[in-house]
């Protein structure tokens, strides 16, 4: 497939392609990659470990050039990956044009984990604006649900394909956020509850450690979750009305701590892009997406809720 030609060179480009199968899936990143290696852009290819090795081995020794991640695990949970993966490389390069390929959805991901990555996919067009790069993202149209692919059309303004590339008329991505920005279930009735304050914020750290222990987490996940927690809970009691409620309880693959308060994020991108190196603040709730399997958030003028997931099987 010949490079389709770029209607806005200097801009940033999100750009979305369907596949497949491998031959349909290496017709419009391979040719993606070598552009970008030709203009001498630095190249990022973030891609589900299967289709990461079907790239890299159609690339041969052009690869060498290429940064590789496993979206899988670079990914696992989808508020990580604007400013740990995609933003964390653009920016090592930031006075060049960027390339990345970027598979968030992938056959597999849970209904929850969806929720989180069509928010991402919605929160690139902001988190990138006015940056010179492009991020090209495939979806395997075979295997992902119809509402899916009709989904991913919302989040992306143009679409790639064997005829070239075109703008796509439903692009939406504020629906996109805002749909997904719904009420979470309702935490089980046996659920553990800790209600939090100034005076009693030290016993949040505990807590966790407790019910991490009852859930067989590693020593080290525990340290994790409780950093993500406490920050959270430090955050109701600085900017949050002084005060939240902290639940935990296990599912059959995650041990589950949710945080509720009084706040509101009105920021779409709140915790999905990295503060600049020098700034103040802003660093929260990154940290807590770095550290977690998955965060679910809902968030309105009457309060948020933080849903952080960690597998009790896990790295």
């Amino acid at each position: 497939m010949s490079a389709p030609t770029d209607p806005t060179p200097a801009g940033f480009r999100h750009e979305l392609a369907f596949y497949t199968d491998a031959a349909s899936l290496l017709a419009v990143t391979v040719p993606f990659v070598q552009e970008g290696l030709a203009a001498g852009e630095p190249v990022l290819v973030a891609t589900p470990g299967p289709q990461l090795a079907l790239i890299r081995a159609a690339l041969g020794t052009a690869g060498d050039a290429v940064g590789w991640a496993d979206m899988t695990e670079a990914g696992r949970n989808p508020g990580r990956i604007i400013p740990l993966v995609l933003q964390a490389f653009a920016d090592r390069h930031p006075d060049r044009r960027f390339r990345i390929i970027g598979e968030p959805i992938w056959a597999g991901r849970t209904a929850e984990e969806y929720r989180a990555a069509a928010q991402h996919e919605a929160a690139i067009n902001w988190a990138f604006a006015g940056r010179a790069g492009s991020i090209l993202c495939p979806y395997d149209a075979g295997r992902l649900d119809p509402g899916v692919l009709a989904e991913a059309r919302c989040t992306h303004p143009l679409l790639i394909d064997g005829s070239g590339c075109r703008r796509i008329a439903g692009y939406a991505p504020v629906e996109v956020t805002e749909r997904h920005n719904k009420p979470l279930p309702a935490p089980p009735e046996r659920a553990a509850v800790l209600r939090y304050d100034l005076a009693t914020l030290p016993q949040v750290r505990r807590f966790v450690a407790d019910q991490a222990a009852s859930a067989g987490l590693a020593a080290h996940r525990v340290a994790d979750l409780q950093i993500a927690v406490t920050e959270l809970a430090t955050n109701s009691v600085a900017h949050a009305g002084g005060a939240g409620t902290l639940e935990a309880w296990c599912t059959d693959r995650h041990l589950v701590c949710e945080v509720h308060d009084d706040g509101w994020l009105a920021d779409p991108l709140a915790g999905r892009l990295a503060p600049a190196h020098d700034g103040i603040g802003g660093r929260g709730l990154v940290i807590v997406h770095a550290l977690c399997d998955l965060v679910l958030v809902h968030t309105t003028a009457a309060g948020t809720t933080f849903r952080l997931h960690m597998l009790r099987e896990g790295p």
